[in-house]
């Protein structure tokens, strides 16, 4: 197993949950934690405990978020009028390299981050390579046409296991969407319940 994959389902355990709805997750035969102590009885949690699982959660689900750059990203969805946890959702779905995983351009969303950097997409028709790239509403995204026979990309786009959200627009023949507009927290198809509202706590406190 890959060190990514091992990763993966290592998070998957450790949250007793299928974070990306597939179908090869551990979590699926096994709904207990890692490790020697994983069948033991729950104790009950902490509020702390319960943001911090929120929060590991979370930036769990986007797969190469750093702390750093999670922790930055509350900071702007904090300063933003509104709600904070549907801006910070709103944030985090407006990275190029989200929204190439919400568009089946790639399987896994540690797969995203991969194909912005290696120059595989351009956004309104210009080549970018940083997965935390922010698009605004309106932009396109696409798949360069060299890059649309990779097998990835066809494994991606013959999965039944996710659906496109409402909030991008598919177009040429599903190598690139429009993003319509910024979703908020009941838009976005998370497998599992996300909990931002925590995250925020988990950060204020």
């Amino acid at each position: 197993m890959s060190k990514r994959h091992s990763a993966k389902y290592k998070l998957d355990r450790a949250m007793g949950e299928n974070l990306w709805g597939r179908s090869k997750s551990p979590v699926n035969k096994r709904s207990y934690g890692p490790g020697q102590h994983g069948q033991r009885r729950k104790s009950k949690v902490s509020d702390f405990g319960l943001q911090l699982k929120a929060k590991q959660k979370l930036k769990g689900y986007y797969g190469n978020i750093t702390e750093k750059q999670f922790s930055a990203i509350y900071a702007e969805a904090t300063r933003r009028k509104g709600n904070s946890s549907e801006n910070l959702i709103g944030l985090l779905e407006s990275r190029l390299d989200a929204i190439v995983y919400r568009a089946k351009f790639v399987p896994t969303v540690w797969a995203a981050r991969q194909f912005v950097s290696h120059g595989h997409v351009t956004v309104d028709g210009k080549k970018v390579d940083i997965g935390s790239y922010r698009v605004k509403p309106g932009q396109v995204i696409e798949v360069k046409e060299k890059s649309r026979s990779m097998a990835l990309v066809l494994e991606a786009q013959q999965s039944s296991e996710r659906d496109i959200p409402d909030y991008l627009e598919i177009g040429d023949r599903g190598f690139s969407v429009r993003y319509v507009r910024v979703p908020e927290l009941a838009d976005v198809p998370f497998p599992v319940k996300m909990e931002p509202n925590l995250v925020v706590e988990y950060y204020s406190s």
